[in-house]
């Protein structure tokens, strides 16, 4: 086991489900000082009782709110003393048509996916810069190519990425590292709590969740994503595949995302 993580201060965002769980578990069994934040008080309270005895601050935040934010971060240092990593893993998902779709869900998914980052590195940037630490984006491949019927979240994944490449350019005397990473279809509650046109959480995803990568999975490959110092990282083969195509031949792109996610017509959720 690496002892790259051992007494570092890593914030997560969004640790109470799916790939933020993960990576607050992976990070105290390497010998961190996790923080992480959520929505739901009963998620938190079940993690931080499964860590009695680990250094493990939770906070109760919505990442698309500022205060909320700078309390988490400001809680943390508070805590622990200056942040090494951050990592913006908070996230929602949304499966709508544009025709369809009040502009509210454009304004949620953004709150959350881009603002969420913007604040919580806002507000930790000088404690990372003070440690020469690490800044984390959580993508997506629809950070590279958008994706119908997910509009607002490839939006919010190009706005991420676009952000946070300035950011590393404006910190490459800093010391600071940052760095963005895109997983391909995660077994987690994303999809279930997607929203619909409405912006309200859809009932159920048709996705083949067997099939897909663990959050446990991902979270190793973020963590050694991080410890490596990567610039950026697409994690599955039909992910690279999709960047490759969208890159250089994007008539094609345009055909096989349509036909992957239309059927007959109608949108697959």
């Amino acid at each position: 086991m690496s002892s790259f993580f051992k007494n570092k201060v890593v914030a997560v965002t969004g640790g109470s489900d799916g790939i933020g769980r993960a990576l607050v578990s992976m990070l105290l069994g390497q010998g961190a000082k996790v923080a992480t934040c959520g929505r739901n008080h009963d998620k938190l309270y079940q993690l931080q009782s499964e860590f009695p005895s680990y250094p493990l601050h939770t906070v109760l935040a919505d990442v698309s709110n500022e205060n909320d934010c700078r309390h988490f971060i400001d809680s943390t240092i508070k805590m622990f003393g200056p942040i090494d990593i951050l990592i913006n893993n908070a996230g929602i998902s949304m499966r709508a048509l544009l025709q369809d779709s009040t502009m509210d869900v454009l304004h949620k998914v953004m709150g959350v996916n881009f603002f969420g980052t913007a604040y919580c590195t806002k507000y930790a940037l000088n404690s990372l810069i003070q440690q020469k630490g690490t800044v984390v984006g959580i993508s997506s491949i629809a950070g590279y190519r958008g994706l119908p019927g997910r509009s607002a979240y490839s939006a919010s994944k190009f706005a991420l990425q676009g952000w946070l490449e300035a950011v590393k350019t404006e910190l490459m005397d800093s010391g600071v590292h940052v760095m963005w990473v895109s997983p391909g279809f995660v077994t987690s509650n994303i999809r279930n709590v997607a929203l619909n046109n409405e912006g309200k959480p859809e009932a159920e995803s048709l996705m083949n969740e067997g099939k897909m990568m663990t959050p446990e999975a991902c979270a190793r490959q973020i963590l050694n994503a991080i410890e490596k110092k990567k610039r950026s990282v697409v994690m599955s083969f039909t992910g690279k595949e999709t960047v490759f195509l969208n890159r250089f031949f994007p008539w094609l792109a345009d055909k096989l995302v349509h036909r992957f996610y239309f059927r007959n017509g109608q949108l697959i959720k």
